[in-house]
């Protein structure tokens, strides 16, 4: 829900706690060791979760807790993994969390849970944030509206070393059960809820990516009005059809017939900001209308623009405050996202220079350069496959520019250094079988420390870019593998741990009115009426795993239990299960309102369910058939 007040949320599965909270998890770290947690007052400290850089060149995630008393500390901890592990399952967090420090900020509260939960006539708490539901106890509020005091989230986010309003962004989690969130300056979420954790991206979508609400209601159970107003400013709501959006280049016309990452085709489908008629949105569903799709395309181009803006893709670069000598080499640090290598392209003069493939050091003696001054030029750049947009491809969030006056005349001062490792990707936890995975070296200016790596012990080779290497384009056997990393001279060793296993999946149904097998077919299982599906999942690594299904080819589902009971399997009936206002679980087209066509689609559906593990592997989908008959 989108609001610009202030408030705050909370979460379940202590078990995997310990894994996510250890430092560097699924992130880079530079070589030296992560801060140790350490009292910063003598009610709060701040924890580092995550650490992939320097505080001023990232971009940092602040978890604040409202509500736990000393003893529910740890349901915090468990809280902010679970919320966690969920994000970096969804586009485009999964592909950009090496841009991303994780904080959390651990404030005991004098009294457990937070004001108005779940009705207004609830006792208000004593708790540090002053979260409450109703939007703050309005009696004209929401109660799914959880809000945060502002000044009491910005002074406890100022705990954070390093960190200030343009490099953060605040996720509060209340201590409570009930469903609810807020997305506004901070974005706020419900941790114990069953769809607690899938609160914290639409939220964020919200105060990150300023995405607004694709709910065709305002107050659940309620249809919108027609929209009235005009073209709106949100990017992914429009007043236009598919053939002006086409004719005008606007809006998402960049986007239209793809199959949608949330499942059926961008196109143009009717009700958003909270109207039922008049206005359109990109697909049938995604996060910001309903919890547990993804992004859709049109909705992860902005976010991937959004984190990008927050960092800056040089992280450092060859000194350039003055003309530089020929007999040197010159070079640039890059970020180093999770999904895909930066592209580094270098121009002298204006030219291209051919065969540097990607290079992110480049030797000036080798270009046999005339007497006199040039100009060189290193362009770094995110050729994403997630924007299309030229003007954000060209904006600063995702390419920069680097230039140097080279002049022949200039002698460079030589000074020894040693060749060693400065920054790589952490060896602590296991890397997915699709990472890229990186290390960075010492800059000598007579030479380029080359990086050599070895996968099993088997020689890699890396022409150009030797910094970064992208795992996916080996095709790993299913299993464990052993990644080093060596620098000429340096006795220095890295080593990681590949998973290229992903997590096993599996599901339990209820019981069928009978189960057919057909040879080469999977299994079909028929049922009359409700039916339940519960998904396991089970890694042989740490850390959570994410279990999701879709039926007939629709939009990947997250699973998360049923929304009313983390527990509880996930229920199918003919027409759909009405919980809050909202409605889960209809078998064949997905309804998500009680407006929604209620018409049960009998017959035979396939059903599909997979895995995505810590390490960010996907598991191969594997299949069955329900098929439903009329009852009597």
């Amino acid at each position: 829900m989108d609001t610009s007040g202030t408030r705050l949320p909370r979460a379940v599965a202590l078990g995997i706690a310990g894994a996510l909270l250890s430092s560097g998890f699924l992130g880079a770290t530079p070589s030296a060791s992560a801060a140790v947690a350490e009292p910063v007052n003598e009610h709060a400290r701040v924890v580092p979760v995550q650490t992939t850089g320097p505080t001023d060149k990232r971009f940092n995630l602040v978890f604040l807790g409202d509500g736990y008393t000393v003893d529910e500390l740890g349901e915090f901890r468990a809280d902010v993994g679970r919320h966690l592990g969920m994000l970096w399952s969804i586009e485009p967090f999964a592909s950009y969390r090496s841009y991303v420090n994780v904080w959390a900020v651990e404030v005991p509260s004098p009294e457990s849970g937070v004001d108005c939960d779940p009705s207004l006539d609830a006792p208000r708490r004593n708790t540090p944030l002053d979260m409450g539901f109703w939007g703050g106890c309005d009696q004209d509020g929401v109660q799914r509206l959880l809000t945060v005091d502002s000044r009491a989230a910005t002074a406890l986010a100022d705990l954070v070393p390093g960190t200030t309003s343009t490099n953060r962004q605040v996720v509060a989690l209340a201590n409570s059960d009930t469903y609810g969130g807020a997305g506004g300056t901070y974005a706020t979420a419900s941790g114990g809820n069953a769809l607690s954790s899938l609160i914290t991206p639409h939220e964020i979508g919200h105060s990150l990516g300023r995405l607004q609400d694709e709910y065709d209601y305002y107050a659940r159970g309620i249809p919108g009005d027609t929209y009235s107003g005009d073209e709106p400013s949100s990017l992914h709501h429009t007043l236009l059809t598919e053939e002006q959006m086409r004719d005008r280049r606007a809006k998402w016309w960049r986007w239209l017939g793809e199959e949608s990452e949330s499942g059926g085709v961008i196109g143009r489908y009717e009700g958003g900001l909270y109207s039922t008629r008049g206005v359109w949105r990109p697909s049938k569903h995604s996060i910001m209308k309903s919890l547990g799709y993804a992004f859709d395309q049109v909705e992860r181009e902005v976010m991937v623009g959004a984190i990008s803006a927050k960092v800056n893709l040089v992280q450092d670069h060859a000194p350039n405050t003055a003309p530089i000598g020929a007999d040197r080499t010159v070079w640039v640090e890059t970020l180093h996202p999770v999904g895909g290598e930066l592209s580094v392209s270098w121009r002298l003069d204006g030219r291209a220079l051919p065969r540097t493939h990607g290079a992110r050091t480049l030797d000036l003696r080798r270009l046999g350069l005339s007497p006199g001054t040039h100009q060189l030029t290193a362009t770094v750049s995110d050729p994403t496959p997630f924007v299309r947009d030229p003007a954000l491809r060209a904006s600063a969030a995702l390419t920069r520019t680097v230039d140097w006056t080279v002049d022949t005349s200039v002698r460079t001062p030589r000074a020894p250094v040693s060749p060693a490792f400065t920054g790589h990707t952490a060896t602590g936890s296991p890397v997915g079988a699709s990472s890229v995975v990186y290390a960075d070296t010492t800059h000598p200016t007579d030479r380029s420390p080359a990086v050599h790596w070895a996968l099993d012990g088997r020689p890699l080779p890396r022409p150009g870019n030797d910094r970064d290497l992208d795992l996916g384009t080996l095709r790993m056997h299913p299993g464990t593998h052993t990644l080093t990393a060596t620098v000429g001279g340096s006795p220095g060793v890295l080593r990681w741990t590949v998973d290229a296993t992903p997590a096993a999946g599996a599901y339990e149904l209820s019981r069928p009115l009978r189960t057919v097998h057909r040879p080469g077919r999977p299994p079909e299982y028929v049922y009359d009426g409700p039916f339940t599906l519960r998904l396991i999942s089970r890694d042989d690594q740490p850390g959570p795993v994410v279990s999701q299904f879709r039926v007939d080819g629709d939009g990947w589902y997250t699973y998360y239990g049923w929304p009313t009971d983390a527990d509880a399997p996930f229920l199918f009936t003919p027409g759909g299960t009405t919980v809050d206002g909202l409605v889960y679980g209809k078998l064949g087209t997905p309804r998500a309102v009680p407006w929604d066509d209620a018409t049960p689609q009998f017959g035979t559906h396939t059903v599909e369910q997979r895995t995505i593990d810590a390490s960010g592997n996907v598991s191969r989908a594997t299949s069955f058939f329900v098929t439903l008959l009329p009852s009597g």
